[in-house]
């Protein structure tokens, strides 16, 4: 049955919607690592390691590491991080360093403490038996604008000194220069060609992943009939789809580690309106794959069927299809190919994702490019209709993967919003397709645009269905503490994650309540939340100091300021909370 022109158009338009979510991903990643989007590499800059020359000296159980750091450029205050690897763990420690000064950086879009000139660290080591190592995290820009990628430095001691251990010394920035590139690619050759053909592997593993093999099943079982010239060129426009989109990717990776953000694959899932965007094309695909949208001739809304499409247009945007649909899953040989980029060039970088989608495109170009393997598939049939639903499930479970992670990115409502969302959005396609006789024709239809509309709106504003923290809690930070508590102030502190799952029930059936929020504002308890979904040194810091490696953790401070703090469990009523409260305001 031919598909009606308006839900063609709609179809279309949904796809080109896609692009635009990897073009916001794409903007978010620059609002993250600056105001040069395809920052190149500058002779002006000095490399990372003649821009700060770190030293770190040991005496007893004191530690100390010094940057000598060049002029018009500064180190970040909270980028700073120190731990100790032993063989059986990792400790974060406790350090000082002198006040620094006050900036308002472009690049984080904030005032923040940086260090010009030299800068000073001291710790003191834990009583250890054991051989271990110390991790020094540290990250610098330049005041004309470049930001390097964070570092990590290894030190060792050894006969009462701090070594660097030189295979760890610098994590190379990708726009800082290289010291001789020609001869850094000779040497590492072997190891590139093994990442380039793992890469080649991962891309095509990619295609057994639920989120991409119903894709590329009814699309290859269209090489069962038509012309063999015909299927090997539409091979090539699929995968130019594909490879195109990964390239995509790689620039958004690449631009943001030249302006100091690392970025990985799957980065766009960090963005709810991206995966409330998948949840929907999932859903729609798997409704369709059910039999719910006849829309036969005219599958994906650019102008073919995906099983029957004929065309370089249909060819190439199943290619961004299968791209697109790819991106919440990670094959094996990926993760290694992947993490190879974060230390290597923009052309290697680039190489390794050309090459990766290029293995994902491999098995459907030589299916299209072998008569012998196409007479292998299948004919059409009935059967057909069978595999499709099958097709169907392994869509709706990621649907259901998808909508646990817009629940932790926001909360357990955006999920629920979101499933309502694709439910109206399916239910819209549903009375598009009825055609029942005037005057209810337009009437029909008008509800279908605005249930759609209604759906998509839900996926632009996913993020808003959050809970409601209150506006009696402030972000926690160590200097804020302290002048809470010199005035005298009882300080509830909460240390919480996204990913935290017993943190957020413990914040709905109790922190976030009325009555909870009530008893702390009618008597001038200041409420601190300390937000660990992201590695924070001063809420690691905090958590150290109580003998805690994650969270959550709370802390009830008493108005006396030389009191120590109530430690709560972990598991809160809204009783634990206000008893916990009482006393503290207790003399």
């Amino acid at each position: 049955m031919p598909c009606f022109p308006l839900f063609h158009r709609f179809l279309k338009t949904l796809s080109l919607i896609l692009v635009i979510f990897f073009s916001a991903a794409l903007s978010h990643a620059q609002n993250l690592g600056g105001d040069s989007l395809f920052a190149v590499e500058q002779d002006e800059f000095l490399e990372v390691h003649e821009a700060y020359i770190t030293s770190g000296n040991i005496d007893g159980q004191q530690v100390s590491f010094t940057w000598q750091i060049e002029d018009g450029y500064y180190l970040y205050r909270h980028r700073l991080n120190l731990q100790m690897k032993t063989a059986k763990q990792t400790i974060d420690l406790n350090f000082s360093v002198p006040d620094g000064l006050r900036k308002f950086d472009e690049v984080f879009q904030e005032e923040l403490e940086v260090y010009y000139q030299s800068l000073n660290l001291r710790a003191e080591l834990p009583e250890t038996d054991q051989a271990y190592e110390l991790l020094l995290g540290w990250q610098g820009c330049a005041d004309a604008g470049l930001c390097y990628q964070p570092q990590v430095q290894i030190f060792k001691p050894t006969a009462g000194t701090l070594a660097l251990i030189p295979a760890s010394e610098i994590i190379q920035a990708s726009n800082s220069k290289a010291s001789n590139p020609a001869q850094a690619t000779a040497q590492d050759q072997p190891l590139l060609v093994l990442i380039l053909l793992g890469a080649i592997v991962g891309g095509m593993i990619l295609n057994l992943m639920p989120c991409v093999f119903p894709v590329l099943s009814l699309k290859a079982l269209s090489l069962a009939s038509g012309n063999a010239s015909q299927h090997r060129i539409n091979g090539w426009a699929y995968t130019a789809g594909v490879v195109i989109s990964f390239i995509f990717v790689a620039i958004i990776i690449v631009s943001a580690k030249s302006a100091g953000t690392t970025l990985g694959w799957g980065f766009q899932l960090q963005e709810p309106i991206f995966v409330a965007a998948l949840v929907y094309l999932f859903f729609l695909l798997g409704m369709n794959l059910f039999g719910l949208f006849d829309i036969g001739t005219s599958w994906m809304g650019l102008g073919n069927t995906l099983t029957q499409g004929k065309g370089l247009g249909a060819s190439f945007f199943t290619g961004i299809l299968a791209a697109v649909v790819a991106s919440p899953c990670t094959a094996p040989f990926m993760a290694t190919a992947v993490g190879f980029t974060l230390t290597q060039s923009t052309p290697i970088t680039l190489l390794v994702f050309i090459c990766l989608g290029f293995g994902m495109a491999l098995p459907y170009l030589l299916l299209s490019h072998s008569p012998a393997l196409a007479g292998k598939l299948p004919q059409p049939g009935p059967w057909m209709d069978t595999f499709k639903q099958l097709l169907a499930f392994p869509l709706l479970f990621t649907c259901v993967w998808l909508l646990v992670v817009v629940g932790e990115q926001t909360s357990s409502d955006s999920s629920a919003m979101l499933v309502g969302g694709a439910i109206a959005l399916a239910m819209a396609f549903w009375l598009w397709k009825k055609q029942p006789a005037s005057p209810w024709r337009w009437a029909i239809r008008l509800l279908a645009i605005v249930l759609a509309a209604s759906a998509l709106n839900i996926a632009h504003k996913i993020e808003n269905f959050g809970h409601s923290e209150g506006e009696l809690w402030q972000e926690y930070s160590p200097a804020l503490l302290d002048e809470l508590r010199s005035n005298g102030t009882p300080v509830f502190v909460d240390l919480t994650a996204d990913w935290c799952i017993t943190c957020k029930i413990n914040e709905r059936v109790a922190l976030d309540t009325e009555k909870v929020m009530n008893f702390a504002q009618a008597n001038e308890i200041a409420m601190l939340r300390g937000d660990w979904t992201s590695s924070d040194p001063e809420i690691t810091e905090l958590l150290n100091a109580f003998q805690r490696n994650g969270v959550p953790l709370y802390l009830m401070y008493p108005s006396a300021s030389n009191s120590e703090p109530e430690v709560l469990p972990q598991i809160l009523t809204k009783g634990i909370v206000l008893d916990a409260m009482k006393r503290a305001l207790t003399p």
